[in-house]
């Protein structure tokens, strides 16, 4: 897990935050296509501190799933990220044993910094 993005291909805002990106050797994982394991997902949690911080409440599933209503605990979110793609939000970057988790600008601009 050096220099890994999950992410969506059928994703346009992963597109375009990719194609942003300066040169780089960032290995790609779509996330739909190969699912993430128990134990990347434990990875993934180890560096952004929880499960919640990995978890999106912008997923249509979300809403659908009543979730909004719910007071959801770590082990919750855990199983919700193994059970669907759709709620990692997205892109997560994992550079040099650091994430950086989501779509905002700001973050984004991290890690073209970290990239350069």
């Amino acid at each position: 897990m050096d220099t890994i993005v999950y992410y969506m291909a059928s994703c346009d805002t992963c597109r375009k935050i990719l194609a942003s990106l300066p040169k780089n050797n960032l290995q790609l994982r779509d996330i739909k296509q190969q699912p993430l394991t128990g134990s990347e997902v434990d990875a993934l949690k180890n560096l952004a501190g929880s499960y919640e911080a990995l978890f999106s409440r912008k997923a249509q599933l979300y809403k659908s799933l009543g979730l909004k209503d719910k007071k959801l605990t770590e082990p919750d979110y855990r199983k919700y990220l193994l059970e669907h793609y759709t709620f990692l939000s997205r892109p997560v970057f994992v550079i040099g044993g650091i994430i950086f988790i989501g779509n905002r600008p700001e973050n984004v601009a991290k890690v073209i910094e970290a990239l350069s």
